[in-house]
């Protein structure tokens, strides 16, 4: 998958398909990789899929924040001369699509939220690993998920190498503040665009609560629970999570 990223300007970006725009948001910890799944299952239902590489430790320290890369995301937009696009972002992923959907709602059709941060002051975790530590490294990545097997080592790894990167810890701190201060409790209430919510009913990062408060909250969304599933449905349960979403866009007429 990663073969096929395209390289123009300052982006980085997977695009599949032709049809309706869908741009998926990748969170703090997650890459590309983590949404196979939505990238094989839609293009084939007449949707184009991108997933921008986001500049989560290439911005400068003052621009490394949520606000910063929903303006990024917008930048994206126009350069691909999108419009009407949905989102689908999870965990940090879902943050920047429901602050770009505030900001610029009038590009964006429709949201999908699936493990977001945005309410919940833990959304980023309860803590940041040992540097060096592997096997407490492996715990926390295995803790993201019900099963534990799909923290494969391939994902630990990638944690583990960004944890001891000195750079990059300093940066995910930056963003988990940012995270915080841009809490949306009082902005949900006024954002109209139709959002499908779907959570993982063990999600121990972003519990069953929040999704909860953010369906009470937004006015216009729908809420789907997939069951033994944590804070990543689109790896953990992707058969069920197309199934939802699918479901969603036919109902919805996108």
């Amino acid at each position: 998958m990663e073969n096929n990223i395209i390289e123009e300007g300052k982006y980085r970006y997977l695009e599949i398909g032709e049809g309706s725009p869908i741009i998926i948001l990748h969170g703090l910890m997650g890459g590309l990789s983590n949404f196979h799944g939505v990238t094989d299952y839609f293009p084939k239902k007449g949707y184009k899929v991108l997933v921008p590489e986001l500049p989560i430790y290439d911005m400068p320290m003052l621009k490394t924040n949520v606000k910063q890369f929903a303006k990024f995301l917008e930048d994206f937009i126009e350069f691909k001369g999108l419009k009407n696009v949905i989102l689908l972002g999870n965990s940090l992923g879902g943050h920047i699509g429901l602050l770009h959907t505030k900001m610029y709602p009038e590009m964006v059709k429709a949201l999908v939220i699936t493990g977001s941060s945005g309410l919940y002051e833990s959304a980023m975790g309860d803590g940041y690993p040992r540097r060096g530590d592997y096997e407490f490294i492996k715990k926390k990545a295995e803790a993201v998920f019900y099963d534990p097997a799909v923290a494969t080592k391939d994902i630990v790894d990638e944690v583990f190498a960004t944890v001891n990167d000195r750079n990059k810890i300093i940066k995910t701190l930056a963003i988990a503040k940012s995270a915080i201060r841009h809490n949306m409790a009082n902005d949900l209430p006024t954002m109209e665009t139709p959002t499908c919510i779907i959570w993982g009913k063990e999600d121990e990062v972003t519990p069953p609560d929040v999704a909860d408060l953010f369906h009470e909250l937004l006015p216009d969304s729908e809420l789907f629970w997939i069951e033994k599933c944590g804070h990543a449905p689109m790896m953990e349960h992707p058969e069920e999570f197309n199934t939802i979403l699918a479901a969603w866009f036919e109902k919805r007429g996108f």
